[in-house]
Parts: C-alpha cells; structure tokens; sequence
C-alpha cells in the first residue's frame, strides 16, 4: 500500500514555534526524514519509534546528494505508512521542495505541504523589526546567495537587489556576500545602507549583528562562524 507524505515547515529551530498541525504530523509519523537545521529538540515531537533519517545539507559540508533524498523519501513512502519530510524554515522557500515533489509525482505518491515559519521572517521578529513599512519599505525580496556550485548566482537581478527602498533577504549568504555587496554598491546601493546579519535564529546560539552593508561584506571577508545564517538589509534594517 502506498504511503503518504507530509512535508512539515519546521520553522527556523525553536520547537515553540512548530504550528500545530507540525507538531501532529511529527507525532503520527512512521519516519521523519529531517534536514540538519530540523533537528534537536523539535524531533522530541516525533512518535516513539519512528524511523529518524537524516537528509541534510550544508554549505561546506559532506551532504547527501538530492536525488539519493528523493529516492530515499520514495522508497519509504513505496513502503507505506506516513512519512514525513522535515524541512527547516518554510518547505517552500529554498528547500529544494520542487525536486521532492516532481519525485513524487513520478512514483504516484500523494502528498501535502505544511507550512512553517520562514527564518526570514523569524530573523526580522528576532531584531525588532517589521519587514514593510508604509510609503518607504513596500517591498521584500528574498534571493539565495550561492548557487548549486557554492558560488555567488551569475543571473542575479542586481539592480532590484541594489533597491535602497526594498527589504532584501539573503539566504545561505555568508561565504558570497563580500561579492554580492561590490556588485550592489557598484549599482547604487549605498555603502552605509543599514544591515543585519542574523546567526541560529530562534535557537540558544542566536547572534544579531548589525552593521552598515560595506562593514558587514568586510566582516565576513574576514572571519565566518558555522552557524547557519542569512542577511537582511534595507531602510528598516537600522531599527
């Protein structure tokens, strides 16, 4: 009998803010096949006996390639049972979710998406800030900072990203931002355009640092920690 696959948003890593319906399919589940930033105590929601599978990847690590996930999360739900695919963040934005899917699909296996709380948003709450203001700020954007080679995307929008009026989020940033914030600056982005750089969100390491978009691009020239991290700056960034 063909299983079903609940792929969960696990939020940016406080187990408090799981929604509801996380925290229910954590607990009826037969395996959890969670990314790396899922893990800890949010697994603490998950059936006694469940099969626990790790899948995750990070930059500059040894991961698991994607198709050896889909295949893996196929293979489980071909079994039977209820799966779950646990993905940080919100499973939609820059997880990969599309490819899952697609596998999916292929094996005709059902499936349904439960949203979560993107560390976008959870890094904004995390400073003080909103991420819109009326009149000034009327726009966000979200853009992954390292393509699938680990380097800076070639095919950016520069001059939207170089918008000193938007919201602008980097994910996985850290290693291509000194790049990314020349090729703004030369564009028109203030070097002094306020940033924030935000470290474990939500978690006991959090770190927020906040700086002007030149300073933080020399920060991170200079020094990186492990900790998984994404960028935020725009005319709110200062709050």
């Amino acid at each position: 009998m063909t299983g079903f696959v609940s792929f969960v948003g696990s939020g940016p890593g406080d187990p408090e803010l799981l929604t509801l319906k996380a925290v229910d399919r954590l607990k009826r589940a037969d395996a959890v096949l969670f990314d790396d930033l899922s893990s800890g105590p949010i697994l603490s929601h998950a059936r006694a006996g469940a099969d626990l599978v790790a899948v995750g990847k990070r930059a500059g690590r040894p991961s698991p390639r994607q198709d050896h996930v889909s295949r893996l999360l196929v293979d489980y739900a071909t079994e039977g049972g209820r799966i779950v695919r646990l993905k940080s963040g919100d499973p939609g934005v820059f997880g990969r979710l599309e490819e899952e899917l697609l596998a999916l699909k292929a094996a005709g296996i059902p499936y349904e998406i439960v949203p979560g709380i993107p560390s976008a948003i959870a890094a904004a709450a995390a400073a003080g800030i909103p991420l819109t203001r009326r009149l000034t700020a009327r726009r966000v954007q979200f853009v992954t900072g390292h393509d699938a080679s680990g380097a800076l995307p070639g095919d950016l929008d520069l001059d939207a990203l170089a918008d000193p009026t938007a919201s602008t989020v980097v994910f996985m940033g850290k290693r291509t931002f000194p790049a990314l914030a020349e090729a703004l600056i030369a564009r028109g982005l203030p070097p002094t355009q306020p940033a924030i750089l935000a470290e474990a969100v939500s978690t006991s390491d959090q770190i927020i640092t906040r700086a002007t978009v030149a300073d933080l691009a020399e920060r991170l020239a200079a020094e990186r920690s492990e900790h998984a991290a994404l960028i935020l700056y725009g005319p709110l960034a200062d709050g």
